[in-house]
C-alpha cells in the first residue's frame, strides 16, 4: 500500500514538473472592418484578422470580422460602437463620422490631395492631432490609418476636364464631396456605394465619385464611358480601439499589434497606390490591366483649368463650409499651422 502512495506521488510530482505553465485565457475579438468587396478588406484586412494576428497571437486570441456596411453601421454608429466597446476594434471611414465630427475630415478634405504626395503629407502632418483628439473626446487609440485608392469622377457622358462637370448630377459618398461638386454647379446625391451601379443604371445620376479600382471591380467602367483621373480626394479608414479595453488585452497580444498593425498599415497604403494607377489602366482598356476587368472608357486627360476648378473648390466652398461645420475648436492656430498646405494657411 505503501508503495502504491508513493508510486502515485512521483507521479503526480513528475505531471506537475511536465505540465507546462497555465496559458493565459483566450480573448475573443470582434473587429468591424471596412468595406466589403474590395481589396483594402478581401486581401488585408479580412486576413490579418482572422488569420495572420491570431497565428502570431499563438493562441491568446480568437477573432472574428465584418465589414461595417454588412453589419449596416453608419460612421458615428461605428464609431460609438468603438468607444462603448461594442467592437473590439473598427476601422471607422473618416469622411462617414466626420457627419457627427467634421475634424475628423480635415486630412483628406475634397480638392485637397489630388495625388499620393500631397495625401501622404497632410495625413503625416495631421495624424498627432488627430490621435490626441480621439483620445481627448472619445477615449480612443488611434492605431492605424488606411486609404483607399483615388476617388475619381466617372461619366456617361464625354466631358472635357472637371469644368464641364456643371449640371450634372454626381453620385457622392460624404458632405466634403457634396461641397467641392457644388461649387463646380454640379448637383452631388449622397448614395451609398452598393447603390452606385444601379443609381447610374436607373439614371438617377450622370456621374459617380468612387476608387479607381473599386469602382472597376463593381462593373462600374461597364455603364460609364468617360474617367477623370485626378483624385477629389482618397478615402481614409482610422483603426481604433477604447483606450480601455487596449490597456486590458494581454500584454503579449498588444505587443502584436503593435508591431504588426503597422506591416498591415504600409501594405494596405502601397496597394492604395499601385491600385490607383491599375484601376485606371482596367478601366480604359490598358495592358497594364492585371488583376482587374478590362474596360473600354475614354481617359479624361487633366488640364491646367483642373487644378484651378480644384483649388477655387477648395477654398471658396469646401473649407469654408468645413469650418462651418466643425465650429471654434478647427479655427485654432495650431491646426491651421500643423495640418493645412501653404495654399490654406492664409485664410
Amino acid at each position: 500500500m505503501l508503495a502504491l502512495a508513493l508510486s502515485l506521488g512521483s507521479a503526480a510530482m513528475f505531471a506537475q514538473a511536465a505540465d507546462p505553465k497555465p496559458r493565459e485565457p483566450v480573448e475573443h475579438l470582434r473587429i468591424v472592418g471596412g468595406l466589403a468587396g474590395v481589396n483594402q478588406f478581401l486581401r488585408h484586412e479580412e486576413p490579418f484578422w482572422t488569420r495572420r494576428f491570431p497565428q502570431l497571437a499563438k493562441g491568446l486570441v480568437t477573432t472574428e470580422i465584418v465589414s461595417f456596411d454588412k453589419a449596416g453601421l453608419s460612421g458615428p454608429e461605428l464609431l460609438r460602437a468603438v468607444q462603448t466597446g461594442a467592437a473590439s476594434f473598427g476601422t471607422v471611414q473618416l469622411s462617414l463620422a466626420a457627419s457627427a465630427d467634421p475634424e475628423l475630415d480635415l486630412a483628406d478634405l475634397s480638392g485637397l490631395n489630388p495625388d499620393f504626395e500631397s495625401l501622404r503629407r497632410n495625413v503625416q502632418a495631421h495624424r498627432p492631432r488627430l490621435a490626441q483628439m480621439l483620445k481627448q473626446k472619445y477615449d480612443i487609440e488611434l492605431l492605424a490609418i488606411y486609404t483607399y485608392p483615388a476617388q475619381v469622377v466617372y461619366c456617361t457622358q464625354p466631358f472635357d476636364s472637371l469644368a464641364n462637370l456643371t449640371g450634372r448630377q454626381i453620385r457622392v459618398s460624404a458632405g466634403a464631396q457634396a461641397d467641392f461638386f457644388r461649387a463646380l454647379g454640379a448637383r452631388p446625391v449622397q448614395i451609398p456605394f452598393a447603390q452606385v451601379v444601379p443609381s447610374i443604371k436607373a439614371g438617377t445620376v450622370d456621374c459617380a465619385v468612387t476608387g479607381t479600382m473599386s469602382g472597376n471591380t463593381i462593373g462600374l467602367h461597364e455603364v460609364t464611358s468617360h474617367i477623370h483621373p485626378m483624385a477629389v480626394n482618397w478615402g481614409l479608414g482610422v483603426v481604433l480601439v477604447q483606450a480601455q479595453r487596449w490597456q486590458r488585452l494581454q500584454p503579449a497580444v498588444r505587443a502584436v499589434l503593435e508591431r504588426e498593425l503597422p506591416v498591415l498599415e504600409s501594405e494596405i497604403w502601397a496597394e492604395a497606390q499601385t491600385e490607383t494607377d491599375e484601376g485606371l489602366a482596367c478601366n480604359i482598356g490598358s495592358p497594364h490591366c492585371k488583376s482587374g476587368r478590362k474596360g473600354r472608357m475614354s481617359l479624361v486627360k487633366p488640364q491646367p483649368i483642373d487644378q484651378q476648378v480644384r483649388l477655387d473648390a477648395l477654398n471658396r466652398a469646401v473649407l469654408p463650409a468645413w469650418l462651418q461645420r466643425c465650429g471654434p475648436a478647427c479655427k485654432a492656430p495650431s491646426l491651421a499651422t500643423a495640418s493645412t498646405p501653404p495654399e490654406l494657411r492664409a485664410r
